[in-house]
């Protein structure tokens, strides 16, 4: 399979496995909206890692792939192509992206599915879609510029120039370079850290987010309200603030 998930103490990796460049081909890109999926239906998932491998994250769209795609084959796929990485992107828990080595193309496009991302000191990212005489197909001038502003995706999306680590933390494109050899090792304890918190909360918390950035501050705020108060007929909201009252803060222990 070109795209696995393996879980272990409520974290599953989404990881991509097509040497030597983890290519976003069809086939990868439909495995993804499945494993995507089921991350989100699993209850033994409480939180995801995005994960290339040490090497490489990945290189972007499988270029042969696509060049023999005429004008009619690509109007076919490229609704299906965007539903892979929503798919990613609507995980309704707290999704962390490893990079290491490039994440060019689709593999930038699928880094910003994810709610953090901890880049290596010497990975690469950008989206070259504009040497091809393209331009970005899989979300990436959406959430880029929704990300990093829509001045500083231009730039990249214009120039398709790849950014080094530390100039992808300055632009806010990751949230953390560390060395290489510990990219997937913080991902994964970033995640297992959320693992243990409050299932509905985080879910809540993210689609208030999400949906925010998608809409007018007066629906933003609707939805924040309409989860605020559904959050007080739960369970973990009572654990919370029992354990806070008789013990202080951040001692609760959610299920």
């Amino acid at each position: 399979m070109t795209v696995n998930l393996e879980v272990a103490e409520g974290v599953g990796t989404l990881r991509l496995d097509r040497p030597p460049m983890n290519a976003l081909d069809v086939a990868t890109q439909d495995r993804l909206k499945e494993l995507a999926e089921e991350a989100t239906r699993r209850d033994d998932v409480r939180a995801v890692v995005l994960y290339g491998g040490e090497e490489v994250f990945a290189a972007g769209a499988d270029i042969k792939e696509m060049q023999a795609m005429d004008h009619t084959a690509m109007v076919l796929r490229a609704r299906a192509l965007q539903d892979s990485f929503t798919a990613v992107a609507r995980i309704p828990k707290p999704v962390v992206a490893a990079v290491t080595g490039y994440a060019l193309g689709g593999g930038c496009e699928l880094a910003l599915c994810a709610d953090y991302r901890i880049a290596a000191e010497d990975a690469k990212l950008g989206q070259p879609e504009i040497l091809l005489g393209l331009i970005p197909g899989a979300g990436g001038t959406q959430r880029l510029a929704r990300l990093i502003g829509p001045s500083r995706a231009k730039d990249l999306i214009f120039t398709g120039r790849m950014v080094k680590a530390d100039e992808a933390l300055a632009l806010g494109l990751v949230d953390r370079v560390v060395p290489a050899g510990e990219v997937y090792a913080q991902a994964h304890a970033w995640a297992a850290k959320l693992a243990q918190g409050p299932a509905l909360a985080l879910r809540a918390a993210k689609e208030a987010v999400d949906t925010g950035l998608e809409t007018d501050i007066e629906t933003g705020l609707a939805v924040e309200r309409t989860w605020f108060a559904g959050l007080f007929a739960t369970e973990d909201r009572e654990r919370g603030m029992r354990s806070f009252v008789a013990e202080g803060p951040g001692k609760a222990k959610f299920l």
